[in-house]
Formats: structure tokens, sequence, C-alpha cells
């Protein structure tokens, strides 16, 4: 045995290094076929997979141009972070933009910018932007909604986000008076850090679920009455990354803690399918919809991505002949977002946000329904410029999420699917999670949406308005095609948004935060 031992600790280290490929070389070439290129070209073999592991990465700092890359390039999140940690956000030297680009967006400045008067709220607090609307006011709800911003978090869910990440999302909406969405995985502790939160489900009818699987009213009501903080319920019909695809939660997944949120038991898959039980028919979703919303006395709305257009016209037309429905409607893009998606979906299926949402609007536009709901936005707005747009055809509030996820320290490796998150973002494990500053990331959130508020009133002012919701189509102008450069909006999508009653931002700030706090906060 020691003459072993001696000549074993005789070897160098780089001889050590030289058994290590030798065995690697061996398991590649003679106990391995699964991978046709380490068996090859052994050992090296390895190199191709390590740098396509790696390529987002690579292409993100090192190939892809400032304005290139996709889902959001670099400029984008540069942005994002400057105003979240409140640094220098502008640029010098001019856009690196091609402003001829298809569907590039320019925001009609007025000959003379608005001027605020003396006393008015945003002279005291330049990030005080509420929504125009309050939710659930028409249809007489007993809780009705104002939200406190233009500019809130969308649905994501605890299980795909990290507690880490929900915890100082809603730390952060509660520091800057915006709400939060559940996504579909239900109320979690992390979702109840003092921030307004509207409760989402899905198919699964995770936190809302009977042990059969079906919608329960009585755990809502339950859910509603001891958490003062869920100020609506949306009902979701499909999301823009795989509408109209269920899924499965594999139940290695499925913790204890996941178990008691969601209602499911451990170690159990649990299908989320592609269809509601709750209800199969319009006439079902609305009868639906004004059951829960006179249980829980809450605004209730719903959330699609947008292809066919018959079924919400069928839905437009009983609303129009019964005087209910949905208080509001969250559009998704078909952009696809933190869900994830087989590429034929996230590719193919669903109108793109500007056409899903045109498409829809003009529906309930031309049935004069448009005052009845708030209609908010979701799918790559939260970005001044696009929230005029978007605002200008018609929209009263946004919902953002990976712009949100970007805020907290999302650095877009597109990885979000594995459990492997490097920011501790989209992931459980814990190690991951432990990246995340909770008290400093709530504070980089606020400061993105007070930014993004703050940054939107001045292009407002500019186009010679008080508050966004005074847009019109006509203030917006986009390149188009080669046959006429550019037009307005209203040339391009065949409909004029209809003008949101306002009187002013005192008016609004003399109201109250229906639900919950006070509208006007002192700038912080």
């Amino acid at each position: 045995m020691e003459p072993i031992l001696d000549f074993l600790g005789s070897i160098p280290w780089w001889g050590w290094v030289l058994i290590f490929l030798l065995l690697v070389a061996l398991r590649d070439i003679f106990f391995q076929r699964a991978h046709t290129i380490s068996h090859n070209f052994p050992v090296v073999g390895h190199l191709r997979y390590w740098l396509e592991s790696i390529g987002p990465e690579m292409r993100q700092y090192f190939v892809a141009n400032n304005r290139e890359e996709l889902p959001f390039n670099r400029i984008e999140r540069g942005w994002i972070y400057a105003s979240a940690k409140k640094e220098n956000n502008y640029e010098g030297f001019g856009t690196e933009r091609d402003i001829y680009a298809h569907q590039h967006i320019f925001v009609k400045n007025a000959m003379m910018a608005y001027q605020m008067p003396q006393g008015h709220p945003n002279i005291e607090n330049p990030y005080f932007l509420p929504c125009a609307k309050v939710i659930g006011a028409h249809n007489k709800r007993r809780k009705p909604f104002r939200p406190a911003s233009i500019i809130n978090i969308s649905a994501m869910s605890f299980g795909s986000l990290s507690a880490a990440a929900v915890t100082a999302m809603n730390q952060g909406v509660e520091k800057c008076d915006a709400y939060h969405n559940t996504g579909e995985g239900g109320l979690s502790p992390y979702h109840k850090q003092g921030g307004d939160v509207i409760f989402h489900f899905g198919t699964g009818y995770f936190g809302v679920r009977s042990r059969d699987g079906n919608f329960s009213m009585e755990k809502l009501k339950i859910l509603v009455d001891e958490n003062p903080c869920i100020k609506g319920v949306e009902i979701k019909l499909s999301q823009g990354a795989k509408p109209g695809k269920g899924g499965v939660l594999p139940g290695a997944k499925i913790t204890h803690e996941i178990a008691e949120i969601r209602g499911v038991e451990v170690g159990k898959d649990v299908l989320s399918p592609s269809t509601h039980k709750a209800f199969s028919s319009i006439p079902e979703l609305l009868k639906l919809i004004e059951s829960i919303a006179e249980e829980t006395g809450l605004p209730v709305g719903i959330k699609g991505a947008i292809g066919k257009l018959d079924q919400w016209e069928e839905l437009a037309d009983l609303m129009k002949k019964s005087g209910k429905g949905p208080d509001f409607i969250t559009i998704d893009g078909g952009e696809g977002g933190t869900g994830a998606a087989p590429p034929s979906f996230a590719d193919h299926v669903s109108l793109p946000w500007t056409y899903g949402f045109s498409s829809v609007y003009k529906v309930f536009e031309d049935r004069g329904l448009t005052e009845r709901i708030v209609f908010i936005g979701s799918g790559k707005l939260g970005f001044p410029a696009k929230a005029a747009m978007a605002f200008a055809m018609g929209v009263d509030c946004i919902n953002v999420a990976r712009e949100a996820m970007m805020s907290i320290g999302c650095i877009q490796a597109q990885v979000c699917h594995t459990n492997r998150c490097p920011a501790g973002v989209a992931t459980q494990s814990k190690w991951l999670q432990k990246g995340i500053d909770v008290p400093l990331k709530s504070d980089r959130l606020a400061q993105y949406f007070k930014t993004f508020r703050k940054e939107f009133l001045e292009i407002t002012h500019a186009a010679g308005y008080e508050h966004p919701c005074q847009f019109t189509m006509n203030d917006i102008q986009l390149n188009v095609d080669d046959d006429y450069l550019s037009s307005d909006l209203e040339a391009i999508y065949h409909y004029k948004k209809v003008a949101v009653p306002f009187e002013s931002m005192q008016d609004l700030c003399d109201c109250v935060h229906l639900g919950g706090k006070p509208v006007l906060k002192k700038t912080s």
C-alpha cells in the first residue's frame, strides 16, 4: 500500500489534470452515446455545450449592439437599471435609434407645453400619477378601487418567482402606492408585505381550489375577508406566452409551502387545463363575474391574449344588453412574458399587444362600453414613450412583469424555466435567492416606478396635457411602410379613442384612494 501511496503522492498537479482529462475522454468515447459532439471530439467537445449555455450572456455583453437584442435591448435594460438606482438615465450626443425604422414611435409635442399652475399636486410630488378611472364604479361594486399608480406589477406567481423576489416586489409597490398582481399561484405570505394586491386565478384555481380541482367560491370569500390587501379579482382566460395551452406542475416541485398556498397535494403532479371548469361559455363567464363581485364586493376583471374576436363580441353584446360585466379588462401581448412556453406558442399564437388591444378596444368602442371598463395593457409597455402610445390607444393603466424583474436585478439570462436564474429572481433555489437584498431591491422597484411616472408626466406635459388619459390617437405617430412612411394611430388602426372623463390632477388629489390609502404622498 505504501508504494502505491508514495507513487500517487509523487504525481504533480498537472499529472492529475491529465489523468482527469483521460478519464473524461474514456467516458466520452466508450460510456456515453447521447452527445455526438463529445463522442467524436472527446474533452474539447464539452466546450461547445458550455459556450452554448452562456450564449445569451455572451451576445448580451459582447456581440449584440445596444439596440438590436430581444426581448429587451441593452439601452432599455440600462434605462430600467439606472432608473431603479436613481442614477443618471440620460443619453448624450443624440439618439442611437434608427428613427426611420418600422414601428418607431413619435410623440407629437405641443408648440407650448402644459404649465403646472401654482399649488399643482405634481409640484409637491412629481411622482403622483393615479389612474383617471375608478375600477368598479360603473357597476356599483361595494368596494370600488382607484389605482394610485398608472404602472403596476403584472401577474407573476410565487413558484415561478422566488420568495425573495415576490417579497421585494410587494414591499416596493407599498413604497410607491402601486398594486401587485399575484399571478395564478395563489396568495402567498410574500404577497402580504403591505402592498395592494389584485388576486388572480387561472384554470388551476390555485388558492381557491376545491379538493376535486374546481373553483371554490367559499375559499375565495374567506381569502378576501382575511386579507384586506386584496383590492380586486382577475380571472385569467389566457396569457401572452401560451394562450389556450394548459400546463403541468410536477410533483417534485411541490413543496409543503407551495402545496399549502396553492391548495394541492405535496409530491403529486397538478394539471392546469387549457380551459376553465367554472364556465364554458360567455354567459356563464358573465354569471361567474357577477357572482364573485356580489359575494366579495370587489371589482372583478378578466385577462386575455387576443386572437379571434367572435367571443369578445359576444361578451360586449351581453354587457350592452344586461348592463353587467367585468370592471376591468387586461389585454396581454402575444410577445410572451415571464411564463415559459414552446417556441411555436411564444412565436406564433395570439396577436402582439398593439394589434390585439386595438382589435378588442374597437369591439367595446363600437358598442359604447369603454367608459364602463378600465383597460389595462400588458406587453413591454414599461417605457414612457410606449406607455404614451398605449394611453393614446385607450389604456387606463399598464402592468409590467419583466421590467419589474429587471428593476430588482434580473439580467435577462433567459433561463427562467430552468430554476437556475443567476439573479435569484425566477428560481426556488435558496442559495440563489440569498443574493436578493430585499429592502434594497424593494427600494429599487419603487424608484423605477416613480421615475417612470415622473418621465411619463414630462412627456405628457410636452404634448400639452396634464394627465396621460388625455392623449388621443392623433398625438402619436408610427413609421408604417414605404407607401406612407408614418401615420397617426387613428389612421393605422381605424378607430377613435373615447375621451376619458377627467377634470384635473387636483381633483384626483382630492379624491380618496378608494379601498386603501390616500393617493397623494409627500415626495420621498
